[in-house]
Parts: structure tokens; sequence; C-alpha cells
């Protein structure tokens, strides 16, 4: 995954690098604390499969700002949660893996699915104990954690983030891409597919609805007629993502 970068060309010759707030000052940004660092860390050996780990970090960057816009959510608890909800996979063979999560599924791989988010649990008890945490939060992440594609409902505000993290994930620029690949879609039928699996029906907090369509505004002006229209032009301004 390589992103394509600007070079540092300053068309107007003025020095503003003393205007660049720090990091912290500027609202949306987020990384990983030290806390959840090392939970990364210890999580990474179990997300090496099916993209995983990069899908954890979008996921990640999406659970952290619905924590900030809904302050009752436990972000002591969502985070970590996010973090580690897929380390199961790693116990389930790639293609079955594909095969039980693919739009259209008859059900007949839910096992995999159960599979994973009991084994996630596992592992997540694993290294929440090595970190330290205490015994009443392990075993309310490992509740959301064992269950999260599973159950349809939501038993806390907590679980809701992690569910709603997860599934907005589908259509940032990864989710877009990773998709299209394993199911032979180009960018268009991707967006599609992957927006109507990520809304109205599968997400819980009106705040990640909200974040879910304005990622999918974005994703449909990158695909839009207009836009290649000025790409073919050689706009100069139009900013092209690689991944």
């Amino acid at each position: 995954m390589k992103r394509v970068s600007r070079s540092p060309i300053n068309h107007l010759g003025r020095d503003v690098t003393d205007k660049i707030p720090a990091w912290d000052d500027v609202p949306g940004l987020v990384s990983m604390g030290e806390r959840d660092a090392r939970i990364w860390e210890l999580a990474t050996p179990y997300l090496q499969t099916r993209d995983n780990d990069v899908h954890t970090l979008y996921s990640f960057s999406i659970a952290s700002q619905l924590c900030r816009v809904i302050p009752d959510a436990d972000e002591h608890i969502v985070l970590p949660a996010i973090i580690m909800h897929d380390t199961g996979w790693s116990t389930v063979d790639e293609e079955i893996a594909f095969q039980a999560i693919a739009p259209g599924r008859d059900g007949s791989y839910n096992w995999a699915v159960i599979q994973h988010e009991k084994e996630g649990a596992r592992i997540a008890r694993e290294i929440l104990e090595q970190v330290g945490y205490a015994p009443d939060d392990i075993d309310e992440i490992c509740a959301i954690i064992d269950g999260h594609d599973t159950r349809l409902e939501s038993t806390s505000l907590n679980d809701s983030l992690v569910k709603d993290a997860d599934k907005v994930w589908r259509v940032t620029p990864h989710g877009i891409d990773v998709a299209m690949p394993r199911f032979g879609l180009n960018r268009e039928e991707s967006l599609r597919i992957n927006g109507i699996r990520a809304y109205e029906k599968v997400l819980f907090t009106d705040e990640a609805k909200h974040m879910s369509l304005a990622i999918m505004a974005l994703e449909s002006m990158d695909i839009s007629a207009q836009m290649a229209d000025m790409q073919k032009r050689g706009r100069a301004n139009v900013t092209t993502t690689e991944w």
C-alpha cells in the first residue's frame, strides 16, 4: 500500500511552517496512545491475514472519533476491543474466511464467523491480562468481541461503537479497494455494495451513520465522470491516491 504525496513545491514562496498547529490542537487527528500501541503490538501477529491489520487501523481511527463525539462511551473499553476484534480470523483458513464474509452468503460458513469471534475473545483475554487490565474490563471487552458479527443487536453503547467502527470501514478507501478483487467488482460497484452494507441496516449510532454518509459522498465524487474528466485534462490540483 503506497500513498502518493505531492512534491513540497512552494508556489507562493511564503514560509507558513510557523502557522502549523500542534497535532493535538487539530480536531479529528488520531494517533495511538501508549496503552493502545502496546495492545496493537501484541495483537499484530494475529492480524496478518485478509488485510485485517489495515482494516483494524482504519476501524481504530473511526472508533476513536466516535468516542470523541459520543462522550458517554468508554474509550478504555472501545479502543482495545476494536484493535483485537478480528484477531480470531488468524485461526481460520483465509479462503474459508472470504466465503464466510461474502455478500449473499448462504450461512454454510457461519461456523467460521463464530470461531473467529470466540478465538478473538480468547486471544484478547490473553493480551489484556498481559498488559494488566482489570478483570471486569477484560470481561466486557471479550464479551463485545465474542459476537461482534453474529450478534445483531447491541448490548451496550460500547458494543454499538465497536460494531459501528467495524462496519463504517467498508466505505473507506481501503474497504472499497479490498472488496474489488475479492468479488470481481469495479470501484463503483464496490462502493455501492459496501455502502448499502455500511449504513442504515447495520449501524447503531447516528454519529456513525453521518460518518458513513460523508465518506461515501467523498468517494462518489472521486469516481464521478466530472473527476475523471479533470484527471484526463491533467488538472494539477486533482489529488490521486494509490493504495
